[in-house]
């Protein structure tokens, strides 16, 4: 028998739910987001910071900041130096990187339309889906075992 739970969440109720899965993870987070933006950083970053403190092990995946234009290049520059002096890893990508998703402690698996890490005012929808080997899955299926 399979068994999952699965929530559909817009840009209005994602944060507080992915916020509580941050705060329950016990070992690993892996988020992937074409865009970093100083603005929703000063959200995130507080949150990664006690994670990386308590020893979780944070992976962020994202474009390759020479790929955006002048006003994103330097925020995500930013953001990614800030990461680096904390200690959390950054995978660049080349080649038009637009996933988005997070993986938490492998079992729990975010996926959609989302920027996790710079979504301010666009519409947008994310589904949570735990349970049954969703988050696992994606990363099989993402090969993410070559990095991490």
């Amino acid at each position: 028998m399979n068994t999952y739970n699965s929530t559909l969440h817009d840009e209005k109720t994602f944060y507080q739910a992915f916020i509580k899965d941050l705060e329950k993870c016990q070992e690993e987070v892996i988020i992937e987001s074409p865009f970093i933006t100083s603005k929703r950083m000063k959200t995130l970053s507080p949150i990664f910071n006690k994670l990386y403190n308590r020893g979780i092990k944070i992976y962020i995946i994202t474009r390759d900041p020479k790929e955006h234009n002048e006003g994103y290049e330097i925020q995500s520059e930013n953001e990614i130096e800030a990461f680096e002096t904390t200690g959390i890893q950054v995978l660049l990508c080349t080649g038009n990187h637009h996933r988005k998703l997070a993986i938490i402690d492998r079992k729990v698996l975010w996926e959609g339309s989302l920027n996790i890490l710079s979504q301010i005012r666009s519409r947008e929808i994310m589904r949570r889906l735990e349970g049954d080997g969703f988050a696992r899955d994606m990363f099989k299926f993402l090969n993410f075992g070559r990095y991490i």
